[in-house]
């Protein structure tokens, strides 16, 4: 008789259970953020939600409106969604040369931390200022333009980039770079054949994933003047010419979706 049918059916069948001490963790996470829902719950106006109903035939009367595009413009608008496409490539490529080097520096298993905490307090710097904030300083700089979205696009996404580059370092295997370094390799040496092999693919996933973002991001950079389909979008919206704005919503939609199906063959093909 093999050891497992000698023993008895219900303790087979007993759940795992996990003492008070284990579980007040998580109840006090839960519990922190049901509070915070509730305390939300006035500031945020979540007592309009009715209106979503008796305010129901605003919403179809603008919807109708919204359902009759005008496509005599249809040239220019595919020219506005290319540039934004363009500003995006250039703002996604900005930031992973950026991003790189600086979610390495990031990273507590990679660099000392007299340099990890300076270089995650100068991202998370990056990260918290808004797309528009930083466009509107590139504008005074550069004048009216796509530039300006450019580089409001790669500073934004460089601290993003390297947040996530620098978590994927800090998941590495240590088997291979330790590998390396048993060879004699130089610290620079185990971070090209130890480090970067590991954290590729998941680099490539993030990066594809930020140009997505960045595409639509770039559309609303266009509030401000930096060029692209957005600024025709928002003069068209405060014309109230809402057949136009159907028409360069629609060429928003199918650019990003394109774009989100290139980025699904590209993962396929490089994970």
């Amino acid at each position: 008789m093999s050891p497992v049918d000698t023993v008895p059916p219900a303790a087979q069948l007993t759940p795992p259970t996990r003492s008070m001490a284990q579980r007040a963790p998580d109840a006090l996470v839960w519990g922190a953020v049901i509070v915070l829902l509730i305390l939300a719950f006035g500031p945020v106006e979540m007592r309009n939600f009715g209106r979503l109903f008796t305010n129901a035939e605003n919403m179809r009367i603008y919807g109708r409106q919204l359902l009759d595009p005008e496509w005599g413009n249809l040239g220019i608008y595919v020219r506005q969604m290319w540039l934004t496409i363009q500003i995006a490539i250039w703002g996604t490529f900005l930031a992973i040369i950026v991003a790189v080097p600086f979610g390495l520096a990031c990273s507590r298993n990679i660099a000392p931390a007299w340099l990890q905490q300076p270089m995650r307090l100068l991202m998370n710097l990056l990260r918290s200022i808004p797309d528009l904030v930083i466009g509107t300083i590139f504008l005074v700089a550069v004048g009216l333009g796509p530039f300006a979205g450019v580089m409001a696009l790669a500073i934004s996404t460089a601290g993003v980039l390297a947040k996530l580059f620098s978590e994927a370092v800090e998941s590495i295997d240590k088997g291979p770079v330790e590998g390396v370094r048993a060879t004699g390799a130089s610290r620079l040496q185990e971070i090209v054949w130890g480090v970067i092999p590991q954290v590729a693919p998941l680099w490539t996933s993030y990066a594809l994933y930020r140009f997505e973002s960045n595409s639509r991001s770039a559309t609303v950079l266009g509030l401000i003047g930096a060029g692209g389909i957005g600024q025709v979008l928002f003069e068209s919206l405060n014309a109230f010419n809402y057949g136009e704005l159907s028409a360069i919503v629609i060429v928003i939609v199918v650019a990003v979706s394109l774009i989100d199906l290139l980025s699904q063959a590209m993962r396929s093909r490089l994970l």
